[in-house]
């Protein structure tokens, strides 16, 4: 059988699943529009009479545009949220569907059914990110500043950390057996130490250095020089060598922590616990 058969099998199934259910798509129509509403009433609130608090702001952001600084960051954390509701958790899924245990008896890669619900779900996430930029433009007045190609670049080299994380994320849980609780930890700690929506100049430095090891930290950082302040490629070269590296890294762990958890799942027969 061919290595890609597998793969393809499994984002032909998601999909059609997906298609079944049309009004899933639904919410990527809203939460572009809802999501980042509340944060953005919050700082036009702060902002003070005419906007006489951008300029603090400024001096630590670089910008008085706290709509795309805002927009940038939600945007991204939407994207992991969504990452890891439904890659991160699907082999728990299959568990729970009751359909995994005869998943695992095809004469396949493993891995290979991991790999199909990552590009399934990497195409929903291009789809997101593409209705998100047009709702931006209409309800927000989102400007591109930038060179949009720089813009996908770094969604491209951030795309490997982002998996890599899911990678790690859907193997715990099918170990762990609980996704939910997962989900809340670790999207919480990108909310906190990533600057989804604030500077991570007002953190205490503790916390500024565990930021500087998540990838979405740069990710976040390297989009906004680009889209809200024009900056070229050699401005956001730290952030895109630490992307990449990280990317690569994370991925390795990913792919290490499937391996161990399959054969822990074999060893001690859990493959089909609830």
């Amino acid at each position: 059988m061919n290595t890609f058969t597998p793969v393809f099998a499994v984002v032909r199934k998601e999909w059609r699943i997906m298609l079944r259910y049309p009004s899933w798509f639904v919410s990527l129509l809203i939460w572009p529009v809802i999501f980042p509403f509340g944060y953005l009433f919050t700082a036009k609130a702060l902002s003070g009479t005419g906007g006489s608090s951008l300029s603090q702001f400024k001096s630590i952001a670089g910008t008085t545009d706290y709509t795309t600084y805002m927009l940038i960051g939600t945007t991204v954390w939407m994207w992991i949220n969504s990452m890891l509701w439904s890659f991160g958790s699907s082999l728990r899924m299959e568990q729970m569907r009751g359909t995994l245990e005869s998943n695992w008896l095809c004469p396949i890669p493993k891995i290979s059914i991991l790999f199909g619900y990552s590009i399934s779900q990497l195409l929903i996430s291009i789809i997101f990110i593409m209705v998100s930029v047009v709702e931006f433009k209409i309800f927000y007045n989102f400007v591109f500043v930038g060179n949009p190609l720089l813009a996908l670049l770094i969604i491209l080299i951030s795309i490997p950390a982002v998996y890599g994380i899911g990678f790690i994320f859907a193997s715990l849980v099918l170990w762990a057996k609980e996704a939910n609780s997962m989900v809340f930890l670790v999207r919480g700690i990108m909310t906190i130490f990533c600057g989804i929506t604030y500077p991570l100049a007002v953190l205490p430095n503790w916390m500024k250095k565990i930021s500087q090891f998540i990838p979405m930290t740069h990710s976040i950082n390297a989009l906004r020089a680009v889209i809200a302040s024009g900056a070229k490629i050699g401005d956001i070269s730290r952030e895109i060598n630490f992307l990449i590296i990280s990317g690569i890294i994370l991925m390795l762990l990913g792919i290490l922590s499937f391996f161990y958890t399959q054969n822990k799942a074999k060893t001690i027969g859990s493959l089909g616990h609830y």
